[in-house]
């Protein structure tokens, strides 16, 4: 009887122990405000914009040579040329472009001086530093009246808008207001553009994506774009903002919006700018 008792007690006690064990959490539970709010900063922070690292100085094109040394910018209100004997500053003109607009050529007669600057897109690379440019440029002046042109030939790039430097958020597809559920209830699509590296990246419904931006003055277009392949219901919205987006060759900034078009549909897209 007494062992049959003494077996009861260890029992019992045994017991007890593992109610009181599972009371007693073995972690801290975090409060979902707690996880929430550090989710979004973590997005946030993945969200920060890398700052400009390109020398703005209101020019929209510049080339440069060696042997001898020159420097060429283009401006909207001026073009500025320096050799190492002078500089020469005209005002702008409207560039004469080839049928393909592969080649730009800019004609400047002024009192003092005959200024001729060819650019054509093709790859150039700067003699001294090795440095690869989109562009291969041609200069040629002389002074009115005179007898002597000098001939100067190097590389040039287009600078990038530098509006384009940040985050959007689509919010008109060819003029509808666009909302989660025509993605099914995912985000809007949405990218980062970088005119560091002329890059951009985002979402666009369903997949993420990524590609290139290809810009002269007044002139932009999303290239090379490449997606992950993740199936959603209803992709006809993503596949209309995808088509959209590599259609569109101009664009415009005003009230913190980028409005894309094309020659044939204005306002294809209407993005907003995330402050």
């Amino acid at each position: 009887m007494k062992n049959i008792l003494t077996l009861s007690c260890i029992a019992f006690l045994f017991f007890s122990c593992l109610d009181k064990k599972k009371q007693e959490p073995s972690q801290t539970i975090v409060a979902p405000e707690a996880i929430v709010k550090d989710t979004m900063q973590k997005e946030e922070k993945e969200r920060e914009m890398e700052p400009i690292a390109i020398d703005m100085d209101g020019s929209y094109f510049k080339a440069t040579g060696t042997e001898p040394f020159w420097g060429l910018k283009i401006y909207n209100n001026k073009i500025e040329l320096k050799t190492m004997e002078d500089t020469i500053q005209t005002p702008p003109t409207e560039p004469i472009k080839a049928q393909d607009s592969n080649i730009a050529m800019y004609r400047i007669q002024t009192e003092a001086t005959l200024l001729d600057v060819i650019i054509a897109h093709k790859e150039c690379s700067n003699a001294m530093s090795g440095e690869v440019f989109p562009y291969t440029v041609t200069v040629s002046y002389k002074n009115t009246g005179g007898d002597e042109t000098k001939v100067y030939e190097g590389c040039g790039s287009y600078i990038t808008d530098y509006r384009l430097h940040d985050i959007w958020v689509l919010e008109k597809m060819q003029g509808t207001t666009v909302s989660k559920e025509d993605f099914n209830g995912n985000d809007v699509p949405n990218m980062e553009v970088n005119i560091n590296n002329n890059r951009f990246s985002g979402f666009s419904g369903c997949n993420r994506m990524n590609g290139s931006l290809f810009y002269e003055k007044d002139v932009l277009r999303f290239t090379q774009i490449a997606s992950t392949r993740m199936a959603c219901p209803n992709m006809e919205k993503e596949s209309e903002f995808l088509s959209a987006l590599q259609s569109s060759v101009n664009y415009k900034i005003e009230n913190n919006r980028l409005y894309l078009s094309n020659d044939s549909e204005e306002n294809l897209l209407i993005f907003k700018k995330i402050d």
